[in-house]
């Protein structure tokens, strides 16, 4: 089959509505109590999304040479090697224990990037922000705080409760899965798989600017000792941070290696750009490589990695250039809550919040 060519960006693609700034001030308003209530209870703030790293690791992403045209494009135009830090976690705003089965993060720190930045894009790095799942659970910014709304409400409630919920919407999830259907919603309320984070796919599920075009991107694990952990689950009984524990443990032995892939839109309809509860099918655009990212054995829990990225960092998909411009409203709404969020980290903790050199 022949494939359409990329759709060529332009401003025209996005569709900014009239409410989103009232929306994204409410969504600051939510964020606030969360991280309120989380700095509060732990003597310490953390981060208001995605608040428990599991690991950190430290690698090169290799840009590839010969790219296509279309493929060679913002920061994948020169050829070349980059230090990488990269932020697994889960998606909750408070710290859990682990039997609370929840979506898995991924955060991609590319150091020593040139180019345009975007507006208050401080450094010279370009920020990637995935889970591993390929939808976004709404549609719009405003049924995001409605979303946030309830989360709020739960945060810091009876971990007890979670839990035993967790068990139960992972086994609804189970069994929707074995017919089929994927639900986001199940998954982002406790009923994911406990997965090893190693074994993960991880999606940008939003949409970017790709130069002169269009496209979500994805890390994808292929060495075979990440590849053996796609599909494994761990434990977590009586272990509030397993999966801490087993990253730590494979870390420290394995060679891991994963592809950066981009999935350039060619069909707006298929492809539309304010709406990521649409996956966009690979048999229509399908995903291609543009880079790799080495990691060699290291300890994903060392002090120093710990204090100098998950502490004295910030990662924003509004950290980076120009030519890889976040679309759609739901990126929109995420530049200041993040720049707010890192805001309250720094002043709570009284630790600067700051690019690495």
């Amino acid at each position: 089959m022949t494939l359409p060519p990329p759709v060529r960006f332009s401003p025209a693609v996005e569709t900014v509505e009239s409410d989103e700034q009232q929306t994204i001030a409410d969504i600051n308003a939510a964020f606030d109590q969360l991280l309120d209530k989380t700095a509060k209870d732990y003597g310490h703030a953390v981060r208001s999304v995605h608040a428990k790293a599991h690991g950190i690791l430290a690698g090169v992403m290799t840009i590839h040479d010969g790219l296509s045209p279309e493929l060679a494009q913002g920061m994948f135009t020169t050829p070349g090697e980059h230090r990488v830090f990269m932020r697994i976690s889960t998606n909750a705003g408070d710290i859990l224990p682990d039997t609370v089965s929840l979506p898995r993060g991924l955060a991609l720190k590319v150091l020593d990037v040139d180019g345009e930045r975007l507006p208050d894009a401080e450094g010279r790095t370009q920020n990637f922000v995935m889970v591993n799942g390929p939808v976004f659970q709404n549609k719009t910014a405003d049924q995001f705080l409605g979303n946030l709304k309830l989360l709020v409400k739960t945060t810091d409630r009876a971990e007890g409760t979670k839990e035993t919920m967790s068990s139960v919407l992972r086994g609804v999830n189970a069994v929707l899965s074995a017919v089929g259907i994927e639900s986001p919603t199940v998954q982002t309320l406790g009923g994911a798989p406990n997965s090893d984070p190693l074994g993960e796919t991880y999606f940008s599920v939003t949409p970017f600017r790709y130069g002169d075009y269009i496209a979500k991107f994805a890390v994808v694990p292929v060495s075979k000792g990440l590849t053996d952990q796609t599909g494994t689950t761990i434990d977590a009984s009586g272990r509030p941070d397993a999966l801490r524990e087993v990253m730590r443990s494979e870390t420290q032995v394995l060679d891991m290696v994963w592809e950066l892939r981009v999935q350039l839109c060619r069909d707006l309809e298929k492809q539309p750009i304010e709406d990521s509860t649409v996956e966009w099918k690979e048999a229509d655009a399908p995903f291609q490589t543009v880079a790799t990212i080495r990691a060699e054995p290291q300890d994903s829990w060392s002090p120093e990695l710990v204090q100098e990225v998950d502490e004295e960092m910030r990662f924003s998909i509004w950290l980076g250039l120009e030519a890889h411009r976040p679309l759609g409203n739901i990126n929109r709404a995420r530049k200041t809550p993040y720049e707010h969020s890192a805001q309250f980290r720094a002043r709570f903790n009284r630790c600067p919040i700051h690019e690495p050199a």
